[in-house]
């Protein structure tokens, strides 16, 4: 029998309610449950594809081909459980579904209302495919009294009443602030939250109290009388060095136990061996390394977030820290800065959309294969690289990428179709941009006797996508002549997926996101080399 956790936040946005969410499935996998974890967001968009990186950003992309918030990638890290399209879900996609059934007549007649045809679309979407796991952990985005967020709101206040509290517990997250001019934390803010979401018809049953610091018993009792709680289920949740250690931090507070309490099941001591040894490696490093990572969004480091963590996850697994500087490539078409690259011990040009600060990419392309620093680009860090090497190798000056307009040699254009499975995916320029890539997991075979086949140790993966521009393959043979291998390709034969040149220490660029599945206790083989490499580079081994 199902039991569903509903998380909700209150005071301010950015306190941690996705990685609480993933924390607490990972406490509840090592006392030997099985989870699956959902989020539900407030914001009109059908699905964050089309949102602007700074704003709101990584994109996270599923298996199944869903674009999704990027809490589902802290879900995945620390659960290992493979998010599907079904774990997100937006007030856009739920009002398209909505208005949808009333232009078919699905409604007979009936006045379509918030209340029960919104509010059944969204408790249709909590229920679903969730028959066969302990725990559906649900995460609403935003903070409490968040105008859009009403719907969502009623609906899970709904279940609780359906579930009864045998099957449903509220776990809210709020800020006490420590006032360092007071000497004291403040505690009416939580107060306030509370208050709030009582005001929708939910008590929650535990508090996660988000703080610079162990909020002290006294604050704590202060909490749960004005609140309704015991004190037990006042938890704290203070700041630590490194977010690896929250599942940790949090059992230490009794957040599982309390949470198994309220379903009446034992709390059997879990297995927390993996979180120590990671948190271990963190803080005892036994040496370190710098990569620069050049892209386009970086005044939000968000926006790469599934690639800072697999870039720490390489570095678990050579036993370093990794230091990130973060680089616009704009800064690289200006002036001339290149040698802001000085020093490094890799570069790294991620993903990216448009013609901002691709020259600027192109350029520590160029540095990175002229100075031999250990190289690794991601999908339009691929295509530049292969742009660079085109121009500079192949003597094709007039390299480019349609992305950025009519060019006179189409290095990379437009995908316009791709197998997919047993069917054909075909675009066009003039189709909406959301959801209209390449999306999720795709095959890719490797190249006998090529650096990724030993780094995969495999001749055949699968990867996730997301992009609309490819390599143009008619220009392989001109390319392989001048020193590039393309050592990755669809099943097809049709599509680049990898390249990389056999002459440099280490120089490999792939069209798909191998971020997106890298895992702390599982670290993704090309970080784990590309790291390795920046190692070597720097002369520790």
């Amino acid at each position: 029998m199902t039991r569903f956790i509903f998380i909700t936040g209150g005071v301010v946005s950015s306190l941690g309610k996705g990685l609480s969410a993933a924390a607490l499935g990972a406490l509840l996998q090592a006392r030997g449950y099985s989870v699956r974890l959902r989020k539900l967001d407030p914001y009109l968009n059908v699905d964050p594809g089309t949102m602007s990186p700074t704003q709101h950003g990584e994109v996270f992309v599923t298996d199944d081909g869903a674009e999704t918030d990027l809490d589902l990638g802290h879900y995945e890290r620390y659960t290992g459980v493979a998010a599907q399209k079904g774990d997100n879900v937006t007030s856009g996609k739920i009002y398209s579904t909505v208005i949808a059934r009333e232009r078919r007549g699905d409604y007979l007649g009936a006045t379509v209302q918030v209340i029960p045809h919104v509010t059944d679309a969204i408790k249709s979407f909590v229920w679903a495919n969730s028959q066969d796991t302990d725990f559906v952990l649900c995460e609403i985005g935003g903070t409490i009294g968040d105008i859009e967020g009403l719907p969502f709101i009623e609906a899970i206040r709904q279940m609780g009443n359906e579930l009864g509290r045998e099957r449903s517990l509220f776990l809210h997250l709020t800020l006490v602030p420590y006032i360092a001019s007071a000497g004291e934390f403040k505690t009416k803010p939580t107060q306030h939250s509370v208050k709030e979401l009582l005001g929708h018809g939910i008590q929650p049953d535990i508090l996660l109290c988000r703080c610079e610091k162990p909020v002290p018993s006294s604050s704590r009792r202060k909490i749960a009388l004005f609140c309704n709680l015991r004190e037990e289920r006042v938890i704290p949740a203070p700041d630590v060095e490194t977010i690896y250690d929250v599942p940790n931090v949090y059992h230490e507070y009794g957040l599982d136990t309390e949470v198994l309490r309220h379903f009446g099941f034992e709390a059997n001591e879990p297995d927390l061996t993996r979180w120590k040894e990671i948190v271990h490696h963190v803080k005892h490093p036994e040496g370190e390394v710098t990569i620069a990572i050049v892209g386009k969004y970086t005044s939000l480091v968000d926006s790469y977030k599934s690639l800072a963590e697999a870039l720490t996850h390489g570095g678990l697994a050579n036993n370093v820290k990794v230091n990130l500087n973060w680089i616009d490539s704009e800064i690289f078409e200006k002036n001339d800065s290149i040698h802001r690259l000085d020093g490094v011990d890799g570069i790294l040009v991620p993903g990216g959309f448009g013609e901002r600060g691709a020259e600027g990419k192109v350029a520590a392309v160029k540095f990175a294969r002229e100075f031999r620093i250990p190289y690794f680009g991601i999908c339009f860090g691929m295509q530049m690289a292969v742009i660079e090497s085109a121009r500079n190798l192949a003597g094709i000056s007039e390299a480019g990428s349609t992305e950025f307009g009519p060019c006179d040699e189409p290095i990379v254009g437009l995908l316009t179709e791709w197998a997919s499975g047993d069917q054909v995916e075909r675009r066009n320029e003039t189709q909406d941009y959301g959801g209209t890539m390449r999306l999720g997991a795709y095959d890719c075979n490797l190249a006998q006797g090529s650096l990724v086949s030993q780094i995969y140790g495999a001749e055949k993966i699968s990867e996730r996508h997301r992009h609309r521009y490819e390599v143009n393959i008619r220009y392989r043979d001109a390319l392989e002549a001048s020193g590039l291998r393309f050592s990755g390709m669809s099943p097809d034969k049709r599509l680049p997926e990898i390249i990389e040149l056999p002459e440099h220490p280490w120089f490999v660029g792939v069209q798909f996101h191998p971020e997106l599945k890298s895992k702390p206790f599982d670290p993704h083989p090309l970080f784990s080399s590309f790291i390795g490499a920046a190692v070597k580079k720097a002369r520790l081994v």
